[in-house]
């Protein structure tokens, strides 16, 4: 019976999450997340106690405006908000629950293989030829304004690669870390990508954007139950975002940039 809530629990957090956040159906999604937050009560307690953790969070990623907006009033509110999401969770299991169950494992205590170096570099390609495709035919690249101008370009970095280094700290470290305590790895995964998916559509990767997302984010859950290694992962997404970075400026400004060969 618990583990029927628990399952019944993970598939309303995931539907609420997306309804709420990847389609904005703000007044249905907090609803279903209110039923996933009652069927807490009839699941073990040490889950309940966990998975509400995640709760919390997807309530304050809920309240945030969430887009590509570079203004510094904007990144400071967003930083925050975004910041509190991977906070809570680590400060209340380390210091309130001390089970220390969120935690970010940067280094997996040795070199990278030779094949970890080249997927890399595998996923460098792939994005090189995948996204300028993508952005251009859904019209994608209109849900970033790129600016000429060193300020706004270097905001633009930095958002850019900030939101890459956090989707990894929450969805993959800290959502994925919680389930797979509890869960099938497999169902963990699959669940920590619809979350990690329904937050990057709203962000701007609308169109046929999840159908990318969904899969590198399973790959990427996949990767660091194999690796251990946060660094790693965010390494591969960040060589991903470089390419996207590039491509948003080059479908803005292919004149601009034309010192950059990217089509």
């Amino acid at each position: 019976m618990n583990k029927l809530a628990e399952k019944i629990n993970i598939i309303l957090l995931c539907i609420g999450t997306v309804t709420l956040i990847g389609l904005q159906i703000k007044f249905l999604g907090w609803f279903l997340l209110l039923l996933g937050f009652i069927t807490l009560l009839f699941c073990r307690r040490q889950f309940s106690k966990d998975v509400l953790l995640i709760y919390i969070s997807i309530g304050i990623l809920g309240i945030t405006q969430i887009n590509t907006d570079i203004s510094y009033s904007h990144m400071l509110q967003m930083g925050v908000e975004l910041a509190a999401a991977v906070g809570i969770p680590y400060f209340v299991s380390r210091f309130i629950y001390k089970d220390y169950l969120v935690r970010f494992k940067f280094h997996h205590g040795r070199g990278w293989y030779k094949l970890e170096i080249a997927y890399i570099g595998l996923a460098i390609l792939a994005s090189y030829f995948l996204f300028p495709f993508y952005l251009k035919s859904t019209g994608a690249y209109l849900n970033w304004t790129v600016e000429p101008g060193a300020s706004n370009i270097i905001r633009f970095f930095i958002g850019t690669n900030a939101l890459g280094i956090w989707d990894e700290l929450f969805f993959v470290s800290t959502v994925l870390g919680i389930l797979r305590k509890y869960l099938n790895f497999h169902f963990a995964n699959l669940a920590q990508a619809v979350l990690f998916t329904s937050f990057l559509y709203e962000l701007g990767f609308t169109g046929w954007g999840p159908l990318i997302i969904y899969p590198f984010a399973l790959s990427q859950g996949y990767i660091f139950k194999k690796t251990e290694s946060l660094f790693y992962i965010i390494t591969i997404h960040l060589s991903i975002d470089l390419i996207l970075f590039l491509s948003l400026i080059n479908a803005h400004h292919p004149n601009w940039i034309s010192i950059f060969v990217i089509r």
